[in-house]
């Protein structure tokens, strides 16, 4: 955490005094070695079971395990983020199409070649590199939130996480109203959110006397205090909480935000914050209150059931792609919150194996959206995409493989992530939450399937759609991305051991 919040400070002194041309590399590279950099110090720390920062974070299985996926995603993502793509412009009375190299945060230019705007377009990249240490700053939040050991620290990496993002959702300055209406959306609401997750702190440090997670659960134990404050509190955490990932009915952000941000941040969103989020659900239902978890267990389970489903069965209706994915995402909630309520060892151990093999997947689906384009940018409907097999057979056969891992087919990771939360679920005893998630995959399966069938079985029928040619930083995370996707399908056992080595909380 030291080593990423470093390199966001490091990259706001970037912006100060490096010059501008310099300043898009300087930080791509600056913010990749500050990642690969905390990864080892993750490494390093295997095995380590102790508290740091006078108790306020904990140094364990979970907390590490999580810790090294957010770094993994978040690299990855940052790959999307720091990628230029060539843009050709087309102006009246000129010759060849002028091209331009710009990023997802800047406007499509238009300008007449040659001209000093021109050069001012060709250069925005550079113009908006401070996502770069706004994005570190993410990192760090995300980094110490599953690492909290207190309700206080567990708060401010949640604003820490969050704010950076509300602004990073309101740069996409090519559709900068949709944009700026996600980032308010999304700010509104996670104020909201934030408030709810105050005040269930505070009747928890009323309940208890204290913040911290391993003297909330000795004083559920104890049984002396007034367990309906303490319900109160732990329903106000978890409204916070199940906001950040997700959770119907939590979840209204989700699609208008995934919409409006830069297709870069979307898939950093998508992947790295909620394996931070459901890394403090975990931290909070698994050390604070395991002794009401009784209580908590048919709630959470009820609200898997209504993810699943409400997910499922709108994701159907979607006709923009990213919207399609916002609730694929919630959908994937509902099946993560099944293995969650198990309650039990095999419970953290399938959480977290999904939480990963989920961000990879994720961040390269979005990689891929992120290529097909039309005049106005981005081709967000999914009626451009028909006949996409045909125009770029790669790019179409590496979205279908991100789409089957999804829809859990055998041979990908979300097959074996499934079978891991629906085979904690069966042991936990919510046999019926495991049925819901076989009939609600398959409902999933079918919007799935239906866009493998428009790419490569539908005549395309718009000559303004064309696919980008990938930069080298968008192939490798595609490659990266499918690459894990395959392994974790067909040796997953190495990375589902060293989930379960991982899934003991330092109490």
């Amino acid at each position: 955490m030291l080593i990423v919040f470093g390199v966001a400070i490091a990259g706001v002194l970037v912006e100060a005094f490096v010059p501008r041309r310099a300043r898009h590399t300087t930080q791509f590279v600056l913010a990749v070695a500050g990642l690969v950099a905390a990864f080892a110090a993750v490494v390093a720390l295997a095995g380590t079971d102790r508290t740091a920062v006078l108790g306020a974070v904990v140094i364990d299985g979970p907390a590490l395990f999580l810790q090294g996926a957010i770094l993994v995603t978040s690299t990855l993502a940052v790959g999307l983020i720091a990628q230029r793509h060539a843009v050709a412009v087309q102006t009246v009375g000129a010759g060849a199409p002028a091209q331009f190299a710009v990023d997802a945060f800047a406007p499509q230019p238009s300008v007449p070649p040659g001209s000093a705007p021109e050069r001012a377009a060709a250069d925005r990249g550079s113009l908006t590199t401070e996502v770069f240490p706004l994005t570190m700053f993410a990192v760090g939040g995300m980094l110490l939130f599953p690492a909290s050991d207190d309700l206080l620290s567990m708060f401010v990496a949640l604003e820490v996480l969050s704010l950076p993002l509300y602004l990073l959702c309101g740069l996409a300055r090519h559709r900068r109203l949709l944009s700026q209406e996600a980032a308010l959306k999304y700010f509104l609401l996670g104020a909201f959110s934030s408030a709810f997750f105050l005040y269930g702190m505070a009747l928890l440090y009323g309940y208890a006397g204290t913040v911290r997670l391993p003297d909330i659960a000795a004083a559920v134990a104890d049984g002396s205090g007034d367990d309906t404050l303490a319900l109160i509190g732990v329903a106000l955490l978890a409204v916070g909480l199940l906001f950040k990932v997700g959770a119907v009915p939590f979840q209204s952000w989700i699609p208008d935000v995934y919409q409006g941000a830069p297709t870069p941040v979307t898939a950093f969103m998508a992947s790295a914050t909620k394996i931070a989020a459901f890394g403090a659900l975990l931290r909070v239902f698994y050390v604070a209150v395991p002794g009401l978890s009784a209580n908590w267990q048919p709630v959470l389970g009820a609200v898997a059931v209504l993810t699943m489903v409400v997910a499922s069965v709108i994701a159907v209706t979607q006709r923009d792609v990213k919207r399609m994915l916002a609730y694929s995402s919630v959908a994937h909630v509902g099946f993560v919150l099944t293995g969650f309520v198990a309650a039990n060892h095999a419970g953290v151990t399938s959480t977290m194996f999904y939480l990963l093999a989920y961000g990879i997947s994720t961040v390269g689906a979005f990689a891929i959206v992120g290529l097909v384009r039309d005049r106005s940018g981005e081709a967000g409907d999914l009626s451009a995409w028909a006949g996409l097999g045909r125009r770029s057979p790669a790019v179409a056969a590496a979205f279908a493989l991100f789409l089957l891992a999804f829809a859990g087919i055998p041979l990908t990771s979300g097959f074996v992530s499934k079978f891991a939360v629906f085979g904690a679920a069966i042991d936990g005893g919510f046999a019926p939450l495991v049925v819901v998630g076989v009939v609600c995959s398959a409902i999933a399966a079918y919007f799935y399937v239906r866009v493998i069938v428009l790419m490569f079985f539908t005549d395309p029928h718009d000559d303004t759609v064309t696919v980008a040619a990938p930069g080298t930083l968008t192939a490798v995370v595609v490659a990266v991305s499918a690459l894990v996707t395959v392994v974790l399908g067909i040796v997953p056992q190495p990375v589902l051991d060293l989930a379960d080595r991982a899934a003991v909380f330092l109490q």
